[in-house]
């Protein structure tokens, strides 16, 4: 370890297990229609039975790992969907509650999608039309929904979560459960990309359920080290174990 070290041993970033706003989603995809029909608040969509089985086989997977490789730090979105993933997460890795901190950090949350939350494309092409114009023309890194986020918004908000995991969590290993956008921003951080790098990224692919993008410090790199990435959407643990995976975007899909 070099002594000016600031950044954590391993970082683990991982997208929640499949929600019912996926399945919803999907169902008015397919019907052609205009809105996604869930009654709840995004953030209190839960996970399907499908992404409760994904969740417990990546916590399988996890209590394989050698000890000195298994998080002491556990970051989550406060919405339900990553809550209750992480909470499967750990206890079907057979954690310890000695020997991890889980906390929950609101900046891990969703992408907003204010007025366009819960419209398929077709619905913000007949609801919006001056949005969608909008999003074609400034693309989706800068494109701001009124009442919501721009992938620049999250970054904002991404950046100050990142000082406060190098001022307290340096040395430790951190896993953080979160959402699809929220894990390519965090690449687009950590790896110091440009817009057109992270944008060729998503298109692709979707980020899976359930997927592992795995960080290690090299503390050769630079003046302080740097995380390097070792992996990026791994499905090997819901493969082996022959859970489906599935990769489809959360509800609100207006502007991912």
């Amino acid at each position: 370890m070099k002594p000016n070290q600031i950044w954590p041993d391993l970082l683990y970033l991982v997208r929640h297990g499949e929600s019912a706003g996926n399945i919803a989603r999907d169902a008015a995809v397919e019907a052609g229609d205009h809105k996604i029909n869930i009654d709840i608040r995004d953030v209190d969509v839960p996970l399907s039975e499908l992404g409760e089985r994904q969740a417990m086989a990546l916590g399988r997977w996890l209590g394989t790992l050698p000890r000195d490789t298994r998080p002491t730090i556990v970051l989550t979105s406060p919405y339900l969907r990553a809550r209750h993933t992480a909470g499967l997460v750990v206890k079907t890795a057979g954690m310890r509650e000695d020997s991890y901190s889980l906390i929950v950090d609101e900046r891990f949350r969703e992408k907003e999608f204010g007025i366009l939350d819960r419209l398929t494309a077709a619905g913000i092409k007949q609801q919006f039309p001056d949005q969608a114009e909008f999003r074609r023309i400034l693309g989706k890194f800068y494109h701001r929904p009124p009442g919501g986020e721009s992938w620049c918004d999250v970054i904002l908000r991404l950046r100050s979560a990142l000082d406060t995991i190098t001022l307290h969590y340096c040395e430790e290993r951190v896993l953080i459960v979160c959402h699809q956008v929220i894990v390519l921003c965090l690449r687009y951080l950590v790896e110091c990309m440009t817009e057109e790098q992270i944008l060729a990224i998503d298109r692709q692919g979707d980020v899976a359920n359930c997927s592992v993008t795995t960080y290690e410090f090299d503390p050769t790199r630079g003046r302080e080290g740097q995380l390097v990435l070792t992996g990026y959407n791994f499905v090997a643990p819901l493969e082996e174990e022959g859970t489906p995976v599935t990769s489809e975007p959360d509800a609100p899909v207006g502007a991912k």
